[in-house]
């Protein structure tokens, strides 16, 4: 934000009240004077806007991190969440399953049936589709 942030804004509040931030977030906050924001495995200057980096357009999503100073580029996220790889695994896992049902299911109970019959054209043409031989 080149114009600031606003005032109600909790971040704001936290950087402007270091006693009271403190109490609320103990030794691990950052000092504002010597922070770092990362994003996209690049440092941020602090002469740089936001929109230099990343872009003018509107609709990208940026979820940048605070570190302290000569800690390095922060470790990537992974791409999906725990919950949805859980759920990719079990979709992929039951149709593997629901894959080794169908190839052990190699009958020819099938060939019984009429729609099976490779010569059903011919019978039918002939005039001998409905006899049975026993």
């Amino acid at each position: 934000y080149p114009m600031g942030l606003p005032k109600y804004d909790p971040i704001r509040m936290a950087i402007e009240d270091t006693e009271h931030s403190q109490d609320i977030y103990g030794p691990g906050q950052l000092d504002p004077a010597t922070a770092q924001l990362w994003w996209a495995g690049k440092e941020f200057f602090r002469d740089q806007t936001v929109g230099d980096r990343v872009g003018r357009n509107e609709k990208t999503k940026v979820i940048a991190k605070l570190l302290n100073p000569g800690s390095g580029a922060p470790a990537r996220e992974p791409a999906v969440s725990e919950e949805e790889r859980k759920a990719m695994m079990a979709h992929y896992f039951k149709k593997q399953e629901q894959m080794k049902r169908l190839a052990e299911d190699n009958e020819d109970q099938f060939m019984n049936s009429s729609w099976a019959n490779s010569s059903a054209l011919k019978q039918s043409l002939n005039g001998t589709g409905s006899i049975r031989f026993r």
